[in-house]
């Protein structure tokens, strides 16, 4: 009798990526939120940067994850000007949603 082995076929994460539509898609829209988050990343005050976080991109609808209450309240004063440069910049954002993390997630 012959026990099942593991294949020793190893895949680099490109390879798997590239094996798979839905883990391609699942990179391309991290990489999108990614970039996002890079075209306002100078609009957001220095002291706020380390609590914001990019998050899924959905339907033209963009989550930034941020890391506490205060932080969230200041940000969503400057939705407008997130919002117009990621428009100039052509990202395909329509609108931007805020989510507080809680701690342990």
């Amino acid at each position: 009798m012959t026990a099942n082995r593991p294949s020793r076929h190893t895949f680099s994460l490109e390879q798997a990526v590239g094996a798979a539509p839905s883990l391609a898609a699942l990179q391309e829209r991290i990489r999108a939120s990614a970039l996002c988050l890079n075209q306002v990343r100078h609009l957001i005050p220095a002291s706020l940067q380390r609590q914001v976080q990019a998050g899924p991109i959905e339907d033209g609808e963009w989550c930034l994850l941020v890391g506490s209450a205060a932080a969230s309240t200041k940000l969503r004063q400057m939705l407008p000007a997130l919002q117009q440069e990621l428009t100039q910049n052509g990202a395909q954002v329509t609108s931007i949603r805020l989510k507080i993390q809680t701690q342990g997630r």
